[in-house]
């Protein structure tokens, strides 16, 4: 009983009232799970097969991400994720614009606090794959297990395109999910659906960019990257 009661308090005296905190903390949470997942299936594909070709490892890995961020706070923030969701339902007013630089600061932290948390989960393989040297382009690069980069090809106005569609895209068919009126997906199956959708947008639309599709798995990361030892060649474009 003692124990009971002690937990009780415990529960009451942690319980966050204020619903502003409580969807910023969930959104954190969310992001940091879709992106912990995202960005450690890159490092055991860059640093565990003998190649850099099996893209599926890495496309699977950020889809499963995907769909465990929105089951971890889909129904307390919305699980955003994405500052251009942000901005798309800000747009159409189904959120609120005060919150809108709230939540891009959020999902940025929650993607910089990720790439801090696979960087140690894989801090040994890391140095080991690269030498001892972090380094941003060549053979041993460890850069791409945070962030993507285009190909050698692709100039600066195609990869904006690139992602302006890829995005776009997915926000579409995002908001067509979510429209009641629009044909329905089973209750509790919109996560499944959603990186459904992640996933088949990677496979036809990564070649040129490794398809991001988000501005906070791309900033976070290479903020994160940079600080620990990447250097600032991890803003450059291209090699």
């Amino acid at each position: 009983m003692g124990t009971k009661s002690f937990l009780t308090r415990a529960k009451g005296l942690l319980r966050i009232q204020n619903q502003l905190v409580r969807e910023c903390l969930a959104e954190l949470l969310a992001t940091f799970v879709m992106m912990t997942i995202t960005l450690a299936s890159a490092a055991q594909k860059v640093t565990f097969f003998e190649t850099k070709g099996n893209l599926l490892t890495g496309y699977l890995g950020s889809a499963l991400g995907v769909m465990a961020g929105i089951y971890t706070a889909g129904g307390i923030s919305g699980a955003h994720m994405n500052p251009a969701f942000s901005l798309a339902v800000c747009l159409i007013e189904q959120f609120p614009w005060w919150k809108f630089p709230i939540f891009v600061v959020v999902q940025t932290l929650g993607s910089f606090i990720s790439a801090g948390a696979v960087y140690i989960l894989y801090y040994d393989a890391i140095w080991h794959y690269s030498n001892g040297t972090l380094t941003v382009f060549g053979p041993q690069e460890t850069a791409s297990i945070f962030v993507t980069y285009p190909a050698d090809y692709v100039s600066v106005a195609n990869g904006f395109l690139d992602q302006v569609i890829g995005t776009g895209v997915l926000i579409i068919v995002v908001l067509g999910i979510m429209d009641a009126r629009n044909k329905a997906v089973p209750k509790g199956l919109e996560p499944v659906v959603v990186a459904l959708l992640v996933l088949s947008i990677e496979c036809s639309m990564g070649a040129n960019c490794g398809c991001p599709l988000n501005p906070a798995r791309d900033i976070g990361p290479r903020l994160f990257i940079y600080l620990a030892g990447w250097g600032p060649e991890v803003f450059r474009w291209v090699k």
